[in-house]
């Protein structure tokens, strides 16, 4: 694994830590609140990283699938709050595609990171290593928001 690509690895590892921390002991009932109308709840937030994380693994050829990963697509209008996966599936989903995404970063062939990019994804240098490195771009930015989140419910901020 290159230098470059170390990096973005430790940057999906401090994310697995920061959500962690982040969604460790709020409340089943506090997950689907909002701050306005057209916001989005902790669920929806948790559930589209572990989506996008289940991408990732697809990217650099891994199988991923959950039955209700189109709750959660980009764009996806919010739910009915029975519509979701439970709190605690949510938990085991992430912290299983988190493992499964580790090990996948730690073993990725060159040859799949220099491979161009599918069409149409977003890629900072048009090659699938690139297309990794801005879902890690887009995961952290939800992450920040797994963390406004968390502190707007009153749970206090878990970095800094």
């Amino acid at each position: 694994m290159d230098a470059n690509f170390g990096c973005i690895s430790g940057m999906f590892k401090t994310n697995t830590d920061i959500v962690n921390r982040a969604i460790e002991g709020i409340l089943p009932e506090h997950w689907f609140l909002k701050l306005g109308e057209a916001s989005n709840h902790l669920m929806w937030v948790a559930g589209h990283l572990v989506v996008s994380r289940g991408t990732v693994l697809k990217t650099l050829g891994s199988e991923w699938s959950a039955p209700w990963s189109s709750l959660f697509a980009r764009g996806a209008k919010l739910a009915s709050t029975d519509q979701y996966p439970g709190v605690e599936e949510i938990r085991k989903a992430w912290k299983d595609v988190s493992e499964r995404l580790s090990a996948s970063l730690a073993a990725v062939p060159a040859e799949v990171l220099t491979k161009p990019a599918p069409e149409g994804r977003p890629s900072f240098d048009g090659k699938v290593g690139g297309l990794v490195a801005f879902l890690a771009f887009h995961e952290t930015y939800h992450v920040g928001q797994v963390g406004y989140l968390r502190k707007w419910l009153g749970y206090g901020q878990i970095v800094g």
